[in-house]
């Protein structure tokens, strides 16, 4: 018997931000007081990550600008990786560098082959303080540095060049929810 509760059961939903707003391109800020306040944030943000059926959901994703984020992915030996960081911070990166499909809850519906190191190891800390280090491999390192991009201000569609880029901001110009929490026509342009 389980004798701790599953992330974001006591979580509420949040809505997301989409392609277009600008909480997503600015650099999220450090958080500064680790309180009963950043624990409800994370178990708001176990919760809508759920509800989406993603991996992974940055802070400014919900339109918070603070540097967390959560977890819940496999590797590419489906070894299942489930945490929280606090202040992360993308410390190494190394491997091949892969393209492999990649999605984001911000940008719902779409996936482009997107290049990412094979392996990553992010520092941070948890919703307590404690000093972590997660190393993840394969597609949990993808999900490491796509979480960290956000928090950066970055979207996987950054990663992009050519031809990969224009369709998916094409595609997500036309998509049903362009407009919704920003205008994605403005991204489609940059």
């Amino acid at each position: 018997m389980r004798s701790r509760t599953i992330p974001g059961s006591s979580g509420r939903l949040r809505p997301m931000r989409l392609l277009g707003d600008p909480v997503l391109t600015d650099t999220c800020q450090d958080a500064t007081v680790f309180d009963g306040e950043l624990a409800r944030l994370v178990e708001d943000m176990f919760a809508t990550m759920y509800a989406a059926e993603g991996v992974g959901l940055a802070a400014n994703q919900i339109g918070v600008p603070l540097r967390v984020f959560v977890y819940d992915c496999p590797d590419d030996e489906d070894v299942r990786h489930l945490g929280h960081l606090v202040n992360p911070r993308l410390v190494e990166v190394d491997g091949p560098v892969v393209r492999g499909p990649e999605g984001c809850l911000s940008l719902p519906g779409i996936e482009a082959g997107t290049p990412r190191h094979d392996r990553a190891v992010v520092t941070g800390f948890t919703v307590t303080g404690e000093p972590r280090t997660v190393t993840g491999t394969g597609y949990f390192a993808r999900c490491l540095q796509h979480e960290c991009d956000h928090l950066d201000g970055q979207l996987y569609v950054d990663r992009l060049t050519g031809l990969r880029r224009r369709r998916v901001l094409r595609t997500a110009a036309r998509s049903p929810w362009a407009g919704q929490s920003g205008p994605a026509e403005e991204a489609a342009a940059r």
